[in-house]
């Protein structure tokens, strides 16, 4: 999963197209970036149903309804709000809240995630995330925060689900979108889903 976040959102349907165009299905577009909204529903609306769409940093059940209704097809958050994850799960929308401890992930699994959210995962790294498996081997985690490009292997083989990715790998093009800078970070791209499909047991995440 790749997550755009910026200062705000001009750059943002651009650098979500190079990453379309290197391979990646699953986007979130934090709604901590000025226009979150309304580019989240134009990037839906360009790459279509063969890519996933979502919002991040969601912490209200006000904002959750705002990004569904932006088109978001699944939610993100830092932390564990069990009135967002349920509202999610009534709603059939995939929720992955961030947690760190066996409490906090415990207590998102029971509330309906779709799965939990390591935030953030470089505090522990792949260690932390295979210590937590071992006790919850059925709850399904995704690695976020500080995860490098270098370092997605290493969460997959440690048992995460998935890994999100933000500014490691897209070096400031949502700043400066010009057309080498963009060919660049779709190179990256190719370059990182070519190590994760290295990865004994890799399954794709996306529509």
């Amino acid at each position: 999963m790749a997550i755009l976040r910026s200062a705000d959102a001009t750059g943002l349907p651009a650098v979500a197209r190079a990453l379309a165009d290197g391979g990646i299905t699953c986007l979130e577009v934090t709604l901590t970036t000025s226009g979150a909204l309304d580019a989240l529903a134009g990037i839906r609306d360009e790459l279509g149903p063969e890519v996933a769409v979502g919002a991040g940093t969601v912490i209200t059940t006000e904002q959750a309804r705002e990004a569904l209704a932006a088109g978001a097809e699944f939610l993100v958050a830092p932390a564990v709000d069990t009135d967002v994850i349920r509202d999610a799960a009534g709603r059939g929308i995939p929720c992955y809240p961030g947690a760190w401890t066996p409490t906090e992930v415990s207590t998102a699994w029971r509330a309906g995630a779709a799965a939990v959210k390591l935030f953030p995962a470089s505090t522990g790294g792949p260690a932390h995330l295979r210590q937590l498996r071992a006790p919850l081997p059925d709850v399904p985690l995704v690695a976020v925060g500080g995860v490098g490009v270098d370092q997605a292997r290493d969460y997959l083989d440690a048992g995460a689900l998935a890994v999100g990715i933000g500014s490691p790998l897209l070096r400031g093009a949502d700043r400066n979108p010009a057309p080498e800078t963009l060919d660049a970070l779709t190179a990256r791209t190719r370059t990182l889903l070519d190590a994760i499909r290295a990865t004994p047991g890799h399954q794709e995440v996306g529509p």
